[in-house]
């Protein structure tokens, strides 16, 4: 669970015990405030994380190791996005926040994905295979409608199902990563192969990151949205007709002017 500023109980007592277990000196009261939201940069000053000031699991997993996640998005891995795409830091923050899983990896280290099966029967398609045989005997695997998710690590287990069927079509019809970038989009995002691309998905967040990237300066509108800090036209392209319902634009229009004011106090 994500804990930021404003946010009171338990949770937030257990991360404030956390923070004076560490060294820092605030009041355990379960209330998420200034002094709060300040340790909890410090920690991901410290461990190399995105400096946010928001307590996920990757900031309470670095206080409780007491380590870094080789893993992990780095601050400034999004310093570097904004300067590729030629967009504010705050921008590329704010996207991160909002439409970013949170994190790119399961605990047990594989990256993060959704199959999509529809996906999967149109690639088969694209690659010369009938799928129609295989919809009959597997339908949660390869089917002309969405669904049969069955959510986290468990999807894994359906790529490979897909994969026994047909190897580039299993990882095309997949999303992958904190941004969920569907594997199709490969040779667009000019990877060699969908293996290669695959590989940098299991690689780190910094890889997924990455592929978000390209995925942006491949689509001129979108890139030409995020550069205006358009939101409204941003969700929709990013995220489909569904945006306006999820209120993803106005979320990322609050993240945003968060981002920005807390970048220019720390200026």
């Amino acid at each position: 669970m994500l804990l930021r500023h404003g946010d009171t109980g338990y949770r937030v007592e257990s991360l404030q015990r956390d923070l004076v277990r560490a060294g820092h000196s605030l009041d355990v009261d379960g209330w998420y405030g200034d002094e709060t939201e300040a340790a909890v940069r410090v920690v991901q000053r410290q461990y190399d994380l995105v400096i946010d000031g928001l307590a996920g699991p990757k900031t309470r997993e670095a206080l409780h190791r007491g380590k870094p996640d080789p893993l992990a998005l780095r601050q400034i891995d999004l310093v570097l996005a904004a300067e590729v795409l030629g967009v504010e830091l705050a921008a590329i923050m704010a996207v991160n926040e909002i439409e970013s899983r949170g994190r790119g990896f399961h605990p047990s280290g594989e990256p993060v994905i959704l199959f999509e099966r529809h996906i999967m029967r149109r690639r088969l398609i694209h690659h010369g295979i009938d799928p129609v045989p295989w919809q009959r005997r597997q339908p949660d695997i390869v089917n002309d409608k969405p669904g049969g998710y069955v959510g986290g690590i468990r999807e894994h287990r359906r790529l490979d199902r897909a994969h026994a069927i047909h190897p580039a079509s299993a990882w095309e019809s997949a999303s992958w990563g904190a941004f969920q970038i569907m594997g199709f989009h490969w040779q667009t995002l000019d990877y060699e192969s969908a293996e290669a691309f695959v590989i940098a998905m299991q690689r780190d967040e910094a890889a997924q990151l990455d592929a978000f990237v390209r995925f942006i300066a491949a689509d001129r509108g979108l890139h030409a949205a995020l550069r205006r800090r358009d939101w409204r036209d941003f969700a929709r392209r990013y995220n489909g007709p569904a945006f306006a319902k999820n209120d993803y634009d106005t979320k990322l229009a609050a993240a945003y002017r968060r981002h920005s004011r807390d970048l220019e106090i720390a200026a």
